[in-house]
């Protein structure tokens, strides 16, 4: 269930959808004699990648995920709080690059914003969460390398490597903490389905989103008239967590 999972979701991705219209567009029109069809649904595509590629449909669907939980700030009142767990969001292993450089944008933004807070709270344990999915090497050895790297204690870190997706992960966590509270860290457009997953297992999460997309007032410019390339992968990692709630929500997980 999960390969098939991580096989059939990139078909619903925003790019993925546009390309497969125009696919199925230009073979009416090439190889059979249903011309207006193929002219509607090729329409149909370029219609799509156009709206795709600018931000307005991206902050739209970005602002109910990212502004669901505030950024973690006031650190103080949490001070009992032993436990900061960071969700891991993505690597590659490459031996001849340092650690820090082997993970995604995503996980390095939430690794940092984990030992920030870690630093905030006196006896805190880091616990790093990923184990294998497409790699060899679990993403939280990753990201416990690039921990030490930057200053933290190896005595502080936790490693929770064999957790293959986030319910993984919830599950593995609540054995870690035994059911005292703790703040997860993650990508903010990620919270709301982590937070829900480790709620509906009795757990005591404190949301502490990072890597937000949606930052300032988000003001028009010239370049908001223009499209841009970077929308996509805003759009696609926000059809990502829509997809993951719906299936979370079909299997009973949320």
């Amino acid at each position: 269930m999960f390969m098939l999972k991580k096989i059939v979701a990139p078909l619903f991705m925003p790019l993925s959808l546009c390309f497969e219209l125009l696919l199925v567009g230009l073979f009416l029109l090439w190889f059979t004699r249903k011309q207006k069809a193929g002219k509607i649904v090729v329409s149909f595509g370029i219609a799509l990648l156009m709206i795709f590629s600018y931000g307005a449909v991206s902050n739209i669907l970005l602002k109910s995920l990212e502004c669901k939980y505030p950024a973690l700030n006031d650190i103080n009142k949490y001070s009992d709080v032993k436990w900061v767990v960071v969700l891991g969001g993505g690597h590659i292993s490459d031996p001849k690059l340092p650690a820090n450089d082997q993970l995604s944008s995503s996980s390095l933004a939430r690794l940092v914003e984990g030992i920030r807070i870690h630093k905030k709270l006196k006896n805190s344990k880091l616990i790093l969460s990923g184990g294998r999915v497409f790699d060899s090497v679990p993403e939280a050895y990753t990201m416990a390398k690039a921990a030490v790297s930057l200053g933290i204690d190896a005595s502080d870190l936790i490693q929770e490597s064999m957790s293959k997706d986030t319910k993984d992960q919830a599950m593995h966590i609540k054995k870690i903490v035994e059911g005292e509270r703790f703040i997860l860290v993650t990508s903010a457009c990620h919270i709301p389905r982590s937070i829900a997953l480790f709620r509906k297992l009795g757990s005591q999460p404190i949301p502490a989103p990072t890597d937000h997309y949606l930052k300032g007032q988000n003001e028009i410019s010239l370049n908001s008239f223009f499209p841009d390339a970077g929308e996509f992968v805003k759009l696609e990692t926000r059809f990502h967590e829509y997809l993951g709630l719906a299936w979370a929500k079909i299997r009973g997980q949320i």
